[in-house]
């Protein structure tokens, strides 16, 4: 069984240092939040797609990134892979509710709570507009992966499954958008200042159980089959396929 360490604080202050630098040369660079849904999806996902694969596609440039050097790449990969172990691990972990230890937890900020948590002068600086919704960039992550390999989120030919599989996504999806309603609580503290709907922390939930559905369903169903067509074998007595003018029984056949 393979073993790895769970990621600390300081590791995925590592995995922002390196994604701050990449932005530095190409500023389409996502932030880890992004990563982290974008992981979350590659982890539920029917294939498992290998990273010369991902990298291009998450990181948008053909080189898969433009690392300053081989040393950060292989910084960034084993942090990657750590918390990939970690969030498989999570989603193949029988749970009863999600604020279990051992339940997934998604990596991500509440903007809108730092941001109410400054003073009033500074709080008038930022642009409310510009402020994601909690999880908003997470759930952008995961249905940018889902979407860049669509064949493999085809759904299920089973009726039963695939209405599973629908419903799972489109748990996620509803997420995407903005939380629109008078935030009443705070999404990660207690004590915080309100920064997030009830609505909206009900739909974040139901978009966690909707990753452990979709990471069951293909469990359960497998990899895809890749169709075999075979080519026809002439008859004995055709003329051989290689183009020799033989008959097949006396040339290839034989």
């Amino acid at each position: 069984m393979t073993t790895y360490h769970e990621l600390a604080a300081e590791d995925f202050d590592s995995l922002d240092n390196i994604l701050d630098d990449l932005r530095s040369r190409h500023d389409e660079t996502p932030q880890w939040e992004f990563c982290e849904g974008f992981l979350a999806a590659l982890a539920c996902c029917r294939r498992a797609i290998e990273a010369d694969e991902w990298l291009p596609v998450l990181l948008g440039t053909d080189e898969g990134g433009s690392f300053a050097d081989d040393a950060q790449r292989e910084q960034f990969l084993s942090l990657w892979n750590r918390r990939f172990a970690e969030v498989r691990l999570a989603l193949d972990t029988e749970i009863k509710a999600l604020d279990e230890d051992k339940a997934y937890a998604p990596e991500i900020m509440d903007v809108r709570g730092a941001i109410a948590s400054l003073p009033e002068e500074e709080r008038a600086d930022v642009d409310a507009d510009e402020i994601p919704s909690f999880a908003q960039v997470w759930a952008l992550g995961f249905m940018y992966a889902v979407e860049s390999w669509s064949e493999e989120w085809e759904a299920p030919k089973d009726k039963d499954a695939a209405k599973w599989h629908d419903l799972s996504l489109q748990a996620i999806v509803a997420i995407t958008e903005d939380d629109t309603d008078e935030p009443t609580l705070s999404a990660l503290s207690e004590d915080g200042p309100p920064s997030v709907s009830e609505n909206r922390l009900n739909a974040y939930g139901e978009a966690l159980w909707a990753v452990y559905d979709l990471r069951e369903i293909w469990r359960n169903i497998g990899p895809r089959v890749q169709q075999v067509i075979k080519e026809a074998t002439p008859g004995r007595n055709d003329a051989c396929s290689c183009g020799s003018g033989k008959k097949y029984k006396k040339c290839c056949g034989a």
